[in-house]
């Protein structure tokens, strides 16, 4: 590679790393043709997109945005992916599924609205962490649950009141 396709992709990955707000990074070394091909069919399906970067590049990259990724960059060791979405919690939900049929990938860490994870052990906290339309959606629900239980208790009452004016008008 020369200077200029290294300046090309360091220049490529620190406009998607400033453009996103979900990144994880996971080892998927170790996995045959046909795993990988799965990988990244789950992925697609997923809207996550997927690639394997060089570690240098990335660090470059990392240094010359202007997001704080905390630990990130000494985790870049060995062999690296890169899974970006817009969905917080979905390459989380990629990989535990993926991980069902498979050891691999290892989750490194991830980097979610200026929070930084760090190792394996917090795929699962990642997994339960709720997309903003999911948090939206509970906001709403919670707010509309006061005002349906006022409407329906009006309307029980109205019910019974409209019941017990009928039994006296037919007696």
């Amino acid at each position: 590679m020369t200077r200029e396709q290294k300046a090309q992709v360091i220049d490529d990955l620190t406009s998607q790393l400033a453009e996103n707000n979900t990144i994880y990074l996971a080892d998927i070394s170790g996995l045959n043709a046909l795993n990988t091909s799965n990988l990244r069919r789950a992925c697609f399906k997923a809207n996550v997109k997927l690639a394997v970067v060089k570690n240098t590049l990335l660090s470059k990259a990392m240094e010359k945005s202007d997001k704080d990724f905390g630990e990130l960059p000494q985790i870049l060791k060995g062999n690296t992916s890169i899974m970006i979405s817009e969905v917080s919690n979905a390459p989380a939900k990629v990989i535990k599924e993926f991980r069902k049929k498979s050891d691999k990938p290892i989750l490194k860490g991830a980097y979610i609205e200026e929070a930084v994870y760090i190792g394996d052990d917090q795929l699962d906290a990642l997994v339960n962490i709720k997309s903003k339309e999911e948090l939206i959606g509970d906001i709403i629900g919670l707010l509309q649950s006061p005002a349906k239980n006022v409407i329906s208790a009006l309307q029980s009452g109205g019910n019974k009141l409209s019941g017990i004016l009928k039994t006296l008008s037919e007696r």
